[in-house]
């Protein structure tokens, strides 16, 4: 009761505003069981030239794997395998991006990324980066990129994330974790394949499905949100329970958690995430937890803000038998806890969302790091 009064007529329509923001989306998108087997097809009307390569940027899980050897490699195309186990970071573009330009005397015709949530933002930074100049963190923010990228395609082998579809590419840098918010960001070509998520070890399909699952239940309960963003977020979030509660067939779930992350990315296109989402960025800057993780870890404490939906995730986290560490903050110091608080009150837009206009006032430095003493 008490935080619905702080947070007053937060869900409230608001008075329209003159002017409607024209959010870019992905352009073209190819779904379907073995649709990756077109990907040689779709790239080949994008080649510039022999000299201009084609840019695979893979996980290293699929390296000497049968994915790895169905890439349509021509001329000079060179594939990258990187390593997902950390989140991405500002140095990292800014390394590969000095690579290809060293490598090559023109621009790549694509960048393509294949993997999870990690992969599909480096491949969308890359992008960026190879047009604009300077460094990936002076990009870290909104609508500060100048220059189109270069051509993008995206391909997911997890899903939950959302980052086939968002306008964003969450990046660690050397002071905040914040995204490259931009309307060049978003993939020109996704391809959607569901059999690419054969083989996911089940804690981490967990993780990255509750990242698409808790998309849907901030944007819901935000105060920004509207027709456009609740159609998607309702559909995911039914999406999610049928996968999470339900007794699906594998190639059910591999096909609906797919839409499901899909549509979790197409209702913050217009609304935001909120709670879980800001204090999640501060773990990552500080511990290095990985984004889905993260907020399982976060949201399990939020009873006082989205009730019943942690009352559903402590359901399907039971139904799969997931059990999340216990006292990651137990022994930060200080200074780490200031930080952690600092870079999580910094994503204002999320806190705006999910509190209204009003939010400072109700989360409080003190308040928030209470809150990251339970996990």
């Amino acid at each position: 009761m008490q935080l619905k009064k702080e947070i007053g007529l937060k869900n409230q329509i608001k008075s329209k505003p003159t002017q409607y923001r024209n959010f870019p989306m992905v352009p073209r998108v190819i779904y379907g069981p073995g649709s990756f087997g077109q990907l040689g097809e779709i790239l080949m009307p994008q080649r510039k030239s022999s000299d201009a390569p084609v840019i695979f940027l893979v996980d290293d899980v699929f390296e000497g794997e049968e994915l790895a050897n169905r890439i349509p490699l021509l001329f000079d195309d060179q594939l990258i395998f990187i390593s997902a186990d950390e989140e991405p970071k500002t140095e990292q573009v800014d390394a590969l991006v000095s690579k290809l330009l060293s490598d090559y005397e023109e621009l790549p015709s694509a960048i393509v990324g294949i993997g999870g949530g990690t992969l599909l933002d480096l491949a969308k930074a890359v992008a960026i980066m190879l047009t604009n100049q300077g460094t990936a963190s002076e990009y870290q923010g909104w609508d500060l990129v100048k220059k189109p990228s270069v051509y993008h395609v995206g391909i997911p082998t997890i899903s939950g994330t959302g980052a086939e579809v968002s306008r964003t590419t969450v990046l660690l840098g050397p002071q905040k974790k914040l995204g490259i918010n931009s309307d060049y960001t978003p993939f020109d070509q996704v391809v959607l394949d569901p059999d690419l998520a054969r083989g996911v070890p089940a804690d981490q399909w967990f993780y990255t499905g509750m990242d698409c699952y808790i998309h849907c239940v901030e944007s819901l309960n935000g105060t920004y949100l509207n027709a456009f963003s609740q159609s998607y977020g309702e559909k995911a979030l039914d999406l999610c329970k049928e996968v999470f509660l339900h007794d699906l067939t594998e190639d059910e779930s591999r096909e609906k958690l797919m839409m499901a992350s899909w549509h979790g990315g197409m209702s913050i296109a217009y609304s935001q995430v909120g709670v879980a989402h800001a204090m999640s960025y501060g773990l990552s800057y500080v511990l290095g937890t990985r984004h889905g993780i993260g907020n399982c870890l976060v949201f399990q404490h939020l009873e006082e803000f989205y009730p019943e939906g942690v009352e559903l995730f402590k359901q399907m986290q039971e139904k799969h038998g997931i059990l999340l560490p216990e006292g990651i903050c137990a022994s930060l110091s200080e200074q780490e806890m200031d930080t952690m608080v600092s870079v999580a009150l910094g994503l204002e837009p999320l806190w705006e969302n999910a509190l209204g206009s009003g939010w400072r006032d109700i989360m409080t430095p003190s308040r928030l790091k209470s809150l990251y003493k339970k996990i």
